[in-house]
């Protein structure tokens, strides 16, 4: 069961380009929470100002209250349709953009500001993780703009490479010199937590995918693409709550075969110590990051692979689900298709906006609804394991390549 909603807005009737259409429901919305797009492009004509002169003889002052990620995301939409590039607006709403919000930025750690311009580049900025795709749910982590710059159009094989450039050098000075120099204003370290990054959001080799260390932790709402990093992230984040123990041993319980449970516990036995060096009472980005730092220890990473390697993607990718219906760390799974794991995301023109003419449509949104709880009739349709990850308290997910399944896992 589905319930289509169409929400009707003026828009001009024919022979207009799908470029030309966003921008006027762009200007439209703007109207809709009495915000003013910023100069020039409240004044000078085009299709944003159109929609936002509609707006306001539409609403009047019958508008919305335009809270500040609401702000952000009429800012995300503006610098995406100067660029031409997409953005999905079913799931990629205000309220998305709070659920995926930080303090503190994933690859550089520094805390997040907001507009303050003084060059340290600390300003939150929301960045496309696979830059070959557009704006859209489950493609967006909240980073620096020093980062996000930093980063650009890279991938996980180019980032990984710059890291591992460094630390070649650093090898070649002294000890320390790859936390201190850097390309693009990132040094070793956040390097390769960009490329980890950028490895959940692209299909990988399952025994390539089982070699990653996970140097940053999933970002809320991610979808991860490979069923051994998604294991990873579920095992990690046991560590963030309470009463992990007892979560691992139930957890260690669905592994196959006394030989994978064995190398199990001398993996975790490795990765333990770390986090635990970071104490009790710590902040929660803190216990995150020493949970990141615990995955750079060489043996953890070896006694890792070993374990994965003992694994295939299917195995994985049953255990993380079956780990979420024991509701082992406020897990939550859901498997979803192929196609809908990367719906909106314009792969087919990585990630701009068709410059298509709209000849005939009617000018209205279409939103389409469906029942939380409905399986959405996914049986005997090929898809891919997609995780959507979350940390406490939030809603969440990942993803994983062949055999094609999705699973949506948010962690609480």
């Amino acid at each position: 069961m589905s319930i289509e909603l169409q929400l009707s807005s003026p828009l001009p009737a024919t022979g207009l380009t799908v470029h030309e259409q966003i921008g006027f429901e762009l200007g439209w919305d703007y109207a809709h929470y009495r915000v003013t797009p910023p100069a020039p492009y409240a004044h000078e004509p085009s299709f944003v100002l159109q929609g936002l002169l509609a707006g306001q003889a539409a609403f009047g002052l019958r508008t919305l209250e335009p809270t500040r990620h609401v702000r952000k995301w009429l800012q995300l939409r503006l610098h995406a349709w100067l660029r031409g590039r997409s953005v999905e607006l079913v799931q990629l709403t205000p309220n998305y953009l709070q659920q995926i919000d930080v303090s503190h930025c994933p690859v550089t750690r520094m805390a997040l500001s907001s507009a303050t311009l003084d060059g340290s580049g600390s300003d939150a900025s929301v960045d496309r993780v696979r830059s070959d795709a557009g704006y859209a749910a489950g493609n967006l982590a909240v980073m620096s703009t020093k980062a996000n710059h930093a980063k650009a159009a890279l991938g996980y094989r180019q980032a990984w490479q710059l890291s591992q450039q460094l630390q070649a050098s650093a090898t070649h000075a002294n000890e320390g010199a790859a936390e201190r120099t850097g390309i693009h204003g990132l040094t070793a370290p956040q390097w390769a937590r960009v490329a980890v990054l950028c490895s959940f959001v692209e299909p990988l080799p399952h025994a390539e995918a089982c070699t990653i260390p996970l140097l940053v932790l999933p970002p809320n709402r991610l979808r991860l693409f490979n069923p051994a990093q998604a294991l990873q992230a579920c095992i990690s984040q046991q560590l963030m709550v309470p009463g992990w123990s007892h979560r691992i041993a139930r957890l260690e319980d669905l592994l196959p075969g006394k030989l994978v449970k064995r190398a199990f516990q001398t993996f975790f036995h490795a990765l333990l110590p770390r986090v635990l060096e970071a104490g009790k009472g710590v902040a929660a980005h803190e216990l995150r990051w020493a949970i990141e730092d615990a995955w750079r220890n060489p043996l953890a990473q070896q006694r890792w692979a070993i374990f994965a390697g003992q694994l295939t993607a299917e195995q994985c990718e049953s255990i993380v689900v079956r780990a979420g219906a024991k509701k082992l760390g406020a897990l939550r799974v859901s498997l979803m298709a192929d196609a809908r794991a990367t719906d909106g995301w314009n792969l087919d023109s990585r990630g701009y906006v068709p410059h298509t003419v709209l000849t005939g449509v009617p000018s209205c949104r279409a939103l389409r609804y469906s029942p939380l709880g409905r399986p959405g009739g996914l049986t005997g349709v090929p898809s891919c394991c997609a995780l959507r990850y979350s940390p406490l308290g939030r809603p969440g997910g990942l993803m994983h390549r062949s055999p094609p399944r999705q699973a949506d896992l948010p962690l609480h």
